[in-house]
């Protein structure tokens, strides 16, 4: 027997019994692992599409974008997981000390622990953003002082644009209070000026009518929830009585409805003549 038939009959005499006690724990894991995954993406899967719950605003489309964003995250996390645990015990299958691996897995991760809080602590924040659904990317948003049109969210910042066109990247830790001014519906509040001298019963019914009318408009109704109408005299000013109308219309609409309204109601007021007053200086001469 030549020296290479030998070497070749030494490995097979070492491999073969491997393969079948450390390689068979081997595969085992591996098919393990991908089963463990597959039920554990179907419980995912379920369990965020209950949670998610759907409301009468959102399109389905959007609904949906949530629920796949949610079980990207949630399916990833635990993908990680598992390659990472499977990878450990075959190395141990194959006869590596494992323990080395583990104590500079803990020194690596109280490193990172200190390094990366505030990273942790964006995309927590994060996922309960998105799992709370406060909002979502095309809403406008105001983040303390901040305010804009959302771009992106991530898991560890907002992007915003703001009407001047800069862009903004907030982390999510940063975010203490949002205020969304396009969640499910918008409102309008106007407050429109007129004279003392008016009769006030007159102009409640040509601010109502002027709604109405508005609402009815097949251009505009599409983006009227409840027509524009008079709520209260809201206050006395220097010069001018201070009339409240209020109105719900459909997300990001509110800018373009109330610029009709008002242009609607400086018509109407013109054609019936109620005064819009405007400051005004009397001086005094003094007598010599």
């Amino acid at each position: 027997m030549s020296t290479v038939e030998q070497k070749l009959l030494d490995f097979t005499e070492k491999i073969i019994p491997w393969l079948l006690s450390h390689g068979i724990k081997i595969l085992a894991i591996i098919i393990i692992a991908y089963i463990i995954n597959k039920i554990i993406y179907k419980i995912i899967d379920r369990a965020v599409r209950i949670a998610v719950v759907s409301d009468r605003y959102s399109s389905r489309e959007a609904e949906l974008k949530r629920e796949e964003t949610l079980i990207s995250i949630f399916t990833t996390t635990v993908k990680i997981a598992l390659i990472v645990i499977v990878s450990l015990m075959v190395l141990k299958e194959m006869g590596l000390d494992i323990a080395p691996l583990l104590a500079g897995a803990g020194i690596v991760g109280l490193a990172l622990g200190f390094g990366g809080q505030y990273l942790i602590r964006d995309i927590i924040s994060g996922l309960f953003i998105i799992l709370e659904n406060q909002y979502r990317v095309g809403d406008v948003i105001r983040i303390d002082s901040t305010g804009g049109m959302v771009e992106n969210i991530s898991l560890r910042m907002t992007t915003l644009r703001d009407n001047a066109g800069v862009v903004h990247h907030i982390p999510h830790g940063d975010i203490k209070r949002v205020s969304n001014l396009s969640k499910d519906f918008s409102r309008i509040n106007l407050d429109i000026s007129v004279s003392y001298n008016v009769d006030i019963d007159k102009v409640i019914a040509v601010i109502n009518k002027v709604g109405a009318e508005l609402a009815l408009d097949p251009e505009w109704k599409d983006r009227i929830i409840t027509p524009p109408q008079f709520i209260r005299l809201d206050s006395f000013a220097d010069s001018a009585l201070i009339l409240k109308i209020n109105c719900d219309v459909q997300p990001l609409k509110q800018w373009e409805v109330s610029g009709e309204m008002r242009k609607r109601l400086k018509y109407a007021f013109d054609k019936e003549g109620i005064e819009i007053p405007f400051p005004q200086l009397v001086v005094h001469g003094i007598s010599k």
